[in-house]
């Protein structure tokens, strides 16, 4: 596992209470929609779906619901058409003799069929259990209008009755969601592709970003539910190309940029109820994902006196990176700042960041320039030095691949040296051509966050037709499987695979897996 909880109590922080009011001032509008239960379904044995778990529609209608009449042990599963997030409710009364008992009953929400058959009491993972949309109510009075507060992320609800009485059994009507969500369908222009495999992966990709939009990018509405500033980069550049809800963007940025650490360090994630508050996390280029996702607003939303303003921030934060550098330009890693990449941890990551500092480097400098800054000359100066160690002693020439730690050649180092452009546009694409014959297949690689970055890497390597084939292959297979929105951990090769050991906490929704709507727009629409 690459990433450990992490506590640094005694580390202080910054407070910016101007940044932290415009931060504010940017807050979306949550629009919110009321949706019926579409269907009622039972679980069944399904190989083509996750987990070998699918469903199938009951003979009565959803209309019918009222015509079943629950007792002891008795559940039904409402479907809801497609993955939501928001509240539910539900009006409950009772037949029979008088009511003798109070009801008892359970509800448990899932994102796929595959959580509805893991049992709770089963989970013994190292993420909290309390994330399990599961809920046990006790009712004395029927009828009653159950309206939970909590919000929820789900397509499927079930409902089971853990008692009542010999007496007499409840009936349910009414299954209602409100929806929430800050995404603008009336700013979208519709797209329509040929390839209808594409067109359903952009969809998919399409939902996931909407249902994570809340009051902030949120990396997933399961579970987290909270801003992290990788997924946050990734976010923004799929918002540009859809939704294109720039004010959120701001709205994130202030965020971050307004609760930085005494050390100058930028947290990996911050949250932001009852009231903003930075986690004491770090990871080394989420860190630094900060200057890339300035960068890229001001590329799609030019907006010189924005830069200005978080300017500064991102010195700080480049300055305390380029610490971790020798003169000479070797990367020394601090395993209290880890480098993420992805979840494995089957894999060296140093010269991964040595290439992502690159990549942020470049975009810093182009910051610097247009703000002005008479400092730009120390960062040019870090940046040759960086990029001659990289090509120097980084890269294999016989091999045209680049080497990291023990004599170790994997995917992420040759994927982010492309992505950084540290050599030249033929060497890139030997470079990615020799990945693919000498590394594939991807193993070890479990995230849609790092397949993302490798199907990037190889669009920039002008290998476009391999790039739309691992997009399908590895998309579409989670489409294949059932998603309505694409998942937080997938590895082809284990597709039960879950970092925390169970399906019930696993994210079927989540923040970094919706890039396909960008690399569809920019590197086959726009190629056009």
């Amino acid at each position: 596992m690459a990433f450990t909880f992490q506590i640094n109590n005694e580390l202080q922080f910054n407070h910016d209470e101007e940044l932290l009011k415009k931060a504010e001032e940017c807050c979306p509008e949550i629009k919110k929609e009321t949706k019926k239960a579409l269907h009622l379904v039972k679980l069944i044995q399904d190989q083509t779906q996750l987990d070998g778990i699918g469903t199938s529609i009951l003979e009565k209608d959803i209309d019918q619901l009222s015509d079943y009449h629950l007792k002891r042990d008795d559940s039904l599963i409402l479907d809801f058409g497609n993955h939501y997030v928001g509240s539910f409710s539900v009006d409950l009364d009772q037949v029979g003799s008088p009511m003798d008992a109070p009801l008892y009953i359970r509800l448990k929400f899932a994102e796929m069929p595959c959580e509805l058959n893991a049992e709770s009491q089963d989970y013994d993972g190292w993420l909290s259990r309390s994330w399990i949309q599961e809920e046990f109510i006790h009712i004395d009075e029927l009828p009653y209008t159950l309206k939970l507060p909590r919000r929820y992320s789900f397509r499927y609800v079930e409902i089971k009755v853990i008692d009542t009485s010999p007496k007499w059994q409840v009936v349910i009507k009414n299954p209602t969601l409100i929806t929430e969500t800050s995404a603008d369908y009336s700013r979208l222009e519709p797209l329509s592709l040929e390839d209808k495999t594409l067109q359903k992966i952009y969809d998919v990709g399409l939902k996931t970003l909407a249902d994570c939009m809340q009051d902030v990018f949120e990396d997933g509405p399961k579970r987290d539910r909270r801003l992290w500033l990788g997924d946050l980069r990734l976010q923004a550049l799929a918002n540009y190309s859809t939704f294109d809800q720039c004010e959120l963007v701001k709205r994130c940025l202030y965020l971050f940029a307004g609760m930085t650490a005494e050390n100058n360090k930028i947290s990996a994630n911050v949250f932001v109820k009852p009231k903003p508050l930075p986690d004491d996390t770090f990871l080394y280029e989420y860190s630094l994902f900060f200057i890339s996702t300035l960068y890229d607003y001001n590329k799609a939303h030019p907006d010189l006196a924005f830069v200005k303003e978080l300017y500064p921030i991102a010195k700080k934060q480049m300055d305390v990176t380029l610490k971790m550098f020798t003169e000479e330009g070797k990367f020394i890693p601090d395993e209290d700042y880890p480098v993420f990449v992805d979840w494995s941890n089957a894999f060296n990551k140093d010269t991964a960041g040595h290439a992502e500092t690159i990549y942020v480097l470049k975009q810093f400098i182009s910051l610097s320039h247009l703000v002005e800054d008479e400092d730009e000359h120390i960062y040019t100066k870090a940046l040759n030095q960086l990029s001659n160690y990289a090509k120097e002693h980084l890269f294999n020439k016989e091999k045209h691949l680049f080497v990291t730690g023990e004599n170790e050649y994997n995917i992420a180092s040759q994927v982010w040296m492309v992505l950084a452009h540290v050599m030249d546009d033929e060497t890139n694409k030997k470079i990615m051509n020799n990945t693919i014959e000498q590394l594939f297949p991807i193993k070890n690689i479990a995230t849609p966050y790092m397949y993302h970055h490798i199907v990037e890497a190889l669009f920039e390597a002008h290998l476009d037709k391999e790039a739309i084939a691992l997009m399908k292959k590895y998309w579409g297979k989670m489409i294949e499987l059932g998603a309505d929105t694409f998942w937080e951990a997938f590895d082809p090769d284990r597709v039960s695979y879950s970092p925390y050991g169970s399906p019930i906490v696993n994210s079927y929704c989540h923040a970094w897996s919706c890039t396909p709507v960008y690399l569809i727009k920019k590197y086959i629409l726009n190629s056009k």
